[in-house]
């Protein structure tokens, strides 16, 4: 399977808006809404910069990832915010996804070593999804979610 992200603009941010997860599912990730504040609010520091992006399967917009990092950084480059809607779910489209954001970033950052993420503690189908990925534990806690971390070579 392919998707392509697609960066969230004027032209789709609406349509972003109405992605959600399952009910069970709230507390495990962010809304979109909250995501995109965070782009303009930059809670995590001024030198951190966020990318928000659609989740495409050609025209059809399937879910949302973002990506956050601290330029000149080794380790500072982070997923957040990841969803796939509800009604596309458990067809493939995380891991799709997921390599497609790991590519951009190792593409994009020479010097990425590393590309992290948090995980709910019981957010078994997403740990399973980046453990299988090859994301490992750091031993870390953020916001009361596990760190995981992916090497980069």
């Amino acid at each position: 399977m392919k998707v392509q992200l697609k960066p969230v603009t004027r032209e789709n941010w609406e349509e972003a808006l109405k992605l959600s997860v399952k009910n069970g599912q709230t507390n495990f990730v962010p809304s979109v809404a909250v995501s995109l504040a965070k782009v303009y609010i930059k809670p995590d520091g001024d030198s951190v910069e966020y990318i928000p992006f659609a989740i495409y399967d050609n025209e059809q917009m399937v879910g949302f990832i973002m990506h956050a990092y601290e330029e000149n950084t080794t380790d500072m480059y982070w997923i957040n915010g990841f969803i796939v809607d509800n009604k596309y779910q458990r067809r493939g489209y995380g891991k799709a996804a997921l390599n497609e954001m790991v590519q951009w970033i190792a593409n994009r950052f020479d010097i990425c070593k590393e590309i992290r993420l948090t995980v709910h503690k019981e957010n078994t189908n997403a740990r399973h999804l980046y453990e299988k990925f090859g994301f490992l534990l750091t031993g870390e806690v953020y916001d009361d979610e596990d760190v995981m971390y992916l090497p980069i070579k």
